[in-house]
């Protein structure tokens, strides 16, 4: 038998995710299935340093999803500068990566990653994970910062 699991977009807490992705098409495509899914407050930054402005002038978001190669500020230094931050260091942090490399896998989860997510080439595979990862943090008690 085979479950499959809708999360109903009128019972999801409403998310503040902060979107950390240089490459504007996957900007869209994530704003486009997470508008799917429900009133979730999207903020974008295009890379590490401008996410560090943006969390110092926004309320802090319930969920950050970082992409990992990125210009300035990588996402394994912003990992870093974050978990180093006694205010930020708790924060719920999913890395969407093209990388499925073993080694940037184990430095994320060594540093502290919530969740490591290898972004799909298929838009429905992609529509699938975004789906799950937003419906599980909406019913997670996250803890308050």
């Amino acid at each position: 038998m085979i479950f499959v699991f809708m999360y109903n977009r009128l019972i999801m807490r409403k998310l503040k995710i902060l979107l950390i992705e240089d490459d504007e098409i996957e900007r869209m495509k994530f704003a486009r299935v997470a508008s799917k899914l429900g009133n979730h407050s999207i903020v974008e930054a295009t890379n590490g340093e401008r996410a560090l402005e943006v969390l110092e002038q926004i309320e802090l978001p319930n969920l950050i999803i970082l992409d990992l190669n990125m210009p300035k500020i990588n996402g394994v230094e912003f990992l870093k500068l974050l978990k180093s931050n006694k205010k930020l260091r708790y924060m719920p942090i999913v890395v969407m990566s093209s990388s499925n490399n073993y080694t940037d896998i184990k430095k994320c989860y060594e540093i502290g990653v919530s969740g490591y997510m290898i972004k799909p080439l298929h838009y429905d595979d992609y529509k699938k994970k975004i789906t799950s990862m937003i419906g599980y943090w909406s019913d997670n008690e996250i803890i308050a910062v």
